[in-house]
């Protein structure tokens, strides 16, 4: 079964996102720099979008519990150098549907 990846903005480029597996679920609170979302996507799709996205990507690497309950996006990289690529690859994907 997929998780259920909900993206809410709190304020000044945070976000609160819920993941649910089932029955169980964790809340996380993501801050989003400006200059790193125009680097990620061109400015081609929502900051919630590259949020969820980013969470597609942490949840192929990882499980939910271990994903930091608050972080930047831009740590995501240095714990996995293939990301940027990957959300490149995967906005690429999700735009040819």
């Amino acid at each position: 079964m997929a998780a259920k990846i909900e993206v809410s903005e709190a304020a000044d480029g945070r976000f609160d996102v819920r993941v649910t597996e089932g029955v169980s679920q964790t809340s996380h609170r993501v801050t989003l720099q400006p200059e790193d979302y125009a680097r990620l996507t061109n400015s081609t799709i929502t900051r919630e979008e590259l949020i969820r996205l980013s969470f597609e990507f942490l949840l192929d690497h990882e499980p939910k519990e271990s994903i930091l309950a608050q972080f930047d996006l831009s740590v995501i990289r240095r714990y996995f150098p293939s990301y940027d690529g990957e959300i490149t690859k995967r906005l690429s994907n999700s735009r040819s549907i």
